[in-house]
């Protein structure tokens, strides 16, 4: 029989421990601890799962942006490969408490390759879980990383120079209206399946709106966000870097669709890069759809690499099973 219950204080911020898998202990333990502490979690949010012996056989942690007291996604969820229903019991445990404060829905993703800090082990079986607790996947994604080079003096010498075609203007210049307008433009005709969905669900201007607020819940400066002009005047590429709780990120970029073709895809992940290595980035991460195939090929040409493959999974939570 499962038991799912609050993780007490002397099981934060280690709760499961895989015997023999010290890698994988020390990074998750370091990464709830980072959680706890930047605010993107809390201990109550943290539940594990109780065997009859009384003994821990899985996890679940509801996450949140720092400052939101309403959960947005579940991490570091454990579960033995033998007793699917411990996971079932931990996410609809999770899903239960995350409605009660609030939450819609429910986020969560799964990487391929396993990989500090979450080494989220057989995808397959996990993806098979989140599909039986109700979960979906709403994107196919692939992840990118780049390790700024340290030769640099300042820290961009070392990275590709920005395009010469495009003058940018910042967020601090312009104010926040020129930046949606773009965004519904180019909402318009996006290769990304979460953002098409929610123009399907709200138009293309409350998309770009709702993507704009999403974006800038991350830490950024107005200096950072900057819209990039081509030489007949007109805007053509949007760059929106940032800082997640966890490290710097290319956050959103994009081509307006009368701009595409060019290049331009490439000379926008170079800009947000450039941005955040001279703001003392040392690693930066990016994410596009599977099917935005030139996006894919701009981080390549920014130097990065993709590290992941990423299904994003979603669950209503006006769908949750009785309590």
């Amino acid at each position: 029989m499962t038991f799912v219950r609050p993780a007490r204080p002397d099981e934060l911020p280690a709760l499961v421990e895989h015997p023999g898998d010290p890698e994988r202990n020390a990074a998750t333990r370091a990464y709830l601890g980072q959680l706890l502490d930047s605010g993107c979690t809390r201990p109550e949010w943290c539940l594990v799962a109780e065997d009859g012996e009384g003994r821990l056989s899985g996890s679940v942690v509801l996450w949140t942006i720092p400052g939101h007291e309403v959960p947005l996604a579940v991490v570091l969820f454990e579960a033995p490969t033998d007793a699917p229903e411990t996971g079932i019991a931990l996410l609809d445990a999770a899903a239960a408490m995350a409605r009660k404060l609030g939450a819609t829905e429910l986020g969560h993703v799964v990487d391929s390759p396993a990989q500090a800090p979450q080494f989220q082990r057989d995808p397959e079986r996990r993806g098979e879980l989140l599909r039986t607790a109700g979960y979906g996947v709403v994107r196919d994604g692939r992840r990118f990383r780049l390790d700024v080079p340290t030769t640099g003096e300042p820290p961009t010498d070392g990275l590709p120079a920005d395009d010469p075609r495009l003058t940018f203007r910042s967020l601090a210049e312009l104010g926040p209206e020129p930046f949606v307008t773009v965004l519904a433009e180019l909402l318009t005709d996006t290769a990304d399946a979460r953002l098409a969905d929610d123009v399907r669900r709200h138009g293309p201007r409350r998309a770009a709106e709702l993507l704009f607020e999403e974006t800038a819940e991350l830490k950024h400066e107005p200096e950072w966000w900057e819209l990039g002009y081509d030489a007949d005047g007109t805007a053509a590429v949007i760059s929106l870097p940032a800082e997640n709780p966890s490290v710097p990120v290319i956050g959103f970029v994009g081509v307006v669709p009368a701009h595409r073709g060019k290049g331009y895809a490439g000379s926008v992940v170079i800009r947000g890069t450039r941005v955040l290595a001279a703001a003392g980035a040392t690693e930066i991460r990016g994410d596009c759809d599977a099917a935005n195939v030139a996006m894919a090929r701009a981080f390549e040409r920014a130097g990065y690499v993709n590290i992941a493959d990423r299904l994003e999974f979603a669950r209503p939570l006006g769908e949750l099973r009785a309590e």
